[in-house]
Parts: structure tokens; sequence; C-alpha cells
């Protein structure tokens, strides 16, 4: 192999097989793992999506992630690979350079693109983890809940398999325009957030909102609700601050606790991709 050969290839733009092209997105990364055998640190990326999506559509909740982001140094692990195991010059290492180097760019595509899977299949927006709940459960007690804007409801259905009590609820109006929002995973009650924080105010001791919608106000319509009540409710917002999800208005205006609590919530909550949402504890 030549060492000449050796580009910086991850950026390029290469077509892909037709092979590929045609499957699932799973199955690419199925194809993909095949293609990367000898390189351990590329299968328990592609591992770690697969068994998530094994376990989602079994009706549980996935594991934690590691960051889903190739290593920076995969494609000098992949040259100094064939180039231990095929002299200079031969045509089987320049070969098996090519096809590595020239599949990267789409691996890296599809790893990172494992969010908006999510989304579009599963209708996941923040990513729940079996890990995140047990630390809510622990955190939410024996107070019942209410979440706000639950979508398919997977923390709702978390919390009722863990046998507490949770009004869950949403307008359901995104579910008209995205068909993930029709393949609820638990019960969920066609309320809108400022009407569900009525009629559920005096019967909760926690509110969950997650993900509310990009540059929407209805996030700061709820804080204002929930600081207008009387009574005294934990509000546990999931989203990240000034970037993918709610509002300039709530992000300004939210007053945020830093406590044991919210050490907490965040212990399982990693952030693997290049959104960097966390579980915030507001005021």
């Amino acid at each position: 192999m030549n060492p000449k050969q050796k580009k910086k290839l991850l950026k390029r733009k290469t077509a892909k097989s037709p092979a590929i092209q045609a499957s699932g997105y799973i199955e690419k990364l199925l194809a993909y793992r095949d293609l990367f055998n000898d390189y351990s640190s590329i299968k328990l990326l592609i591992n770690n999506i697969v068994e998530a999506d094994r376990l989602l559509q079994a009706g549980l909740l996935p594991q934690a992630l590691p960051e889903l982001l190739l290593p920076e140094d995969i494609q000098d692990t992949i040259f100094q690979k064939i180039s231990a195991q095929y002299p200079v010059g031969d045509k089987r290492g320049d070969d098996l350079w090519e096809k590595l180097s020239a599949a990267l760019p789409d691996l890296d595509k599809q790893i990172r693109s494992f969010r908006d899977y999510l989304e579009d299949h599963y209708g996941m927006w923040a990513y729940i983890s079996a890990p995140f709940m047990k630390d809510l459960v622990t955190f939410v007690g024996d107070r019942p809940v209410l979440e706000l804007m639950a979508g398919n409801g997977y923390i709702s259905k978390g919390l009722r398999d863990a046998k507490k009590t949770v009004f869950t609820t949403d307008s359901k109006d995104w579910a008209k325009e995205n068909e993930t929002g029709k393949h609820p995973v638990t019960s969920v009650e066609a309320l809108d957030a400022l009407s569900a924080i009525e009629k559920y105010q005096d019967q909760v001791g926690v509110v969950i909102m997650s993900w509310s919608p990009d540059k929407l106000d209805i996030d700061w319509q709820v804080l204002q609700k929930i600081r207008s009540l009387d009574t005294s409710l934990d509000f546990v917002v999931i989203g990240e601050k000034h970037g993918a999800t709610g509002s300039k208005e709530f992000w300004d205006n939210a007053t945020f606790l830093n406590n044991e609590n919210t050490e907490l919530l965040n212990k399982h909550y990693p952030q693997f991709d290049l959104i960097h949402d966390e579980v915030y504890l507001v005021k």
C-alpha cells in the first residue's frame, strides 16, 4: 500500500453503493458493521444504535448511548492496520483502503443521523433511556406527575411502568403533520399545555415538559402559568438552552436551580450528538 494514498476523506462527497442506498437506516448500519468488522471503535457505535433500535421495537426503553461520533483518528487507524497487513504497492491493500475510505463520509453521516431516525421512526425527540428513567422515578417519589407536550409518551410510559401516577397530555396538533405522532406508546390525553395545567394543577407535584417546539413561546406561556399558581410544583424541563428547543423568551427568563436533584437527573442523560440538551429544574 502506498502511503501517499492516505488522505483526509471524511468530508469528501462520494457515491453510495446501490445496495446500501436502497436499504433502510438500520440495514445500512448493519452493512457498514460488516464492512468495518476489523475496527472495534466503529462496531461499538453501530452496535449501540442497533441495540437501542431493538429495544424500542420491543416496546422497551433503550440504554444510554456513548457519543455517536467517529474517532478523529479513524483514518489513521485504518491506514495503519492496512499498511501492517499488506506491503507497499500491494493492490489488495490499495483497493481495501479506497473501499473503506470511500465509505467513511456516509458512515459518519449515518451515525450522526440516529436522532433523526428516532424522531422519524419512533417520534422520540428527547432520548429517553432506562437509566435516566430510573433517576427520574427516584426524583418523583410518591408525587403524581403531569407531562405536557408528551408526544408519543415515552417519559410517561417509563413512569407508569414504575407504578407512578401520571397525567399524560399533548395537543396532538403536530400529529396531523407527522406520522410518528400516531403511534403513542402509552395513553395520551388530547389537551394543550395550558389547559392541562389548569385541569391538573391541584392533583400533581411535578410537571414535566420535554423538547418544547423550537422558537414557539408556548414554553414561556407554560412557565408564566406555573408561576401564577398558588400551589408549589417542581417543573422539570428537558431541552437545549438557546438551541434546538424552546423560545428565547423562556431561556432568557427562566430561573434554573442547580442542586443535587439536577445532578441526579442529568447523571444518565448524556449528550450523544451535536445537540446539547439537558435536564433542568425551573422556577
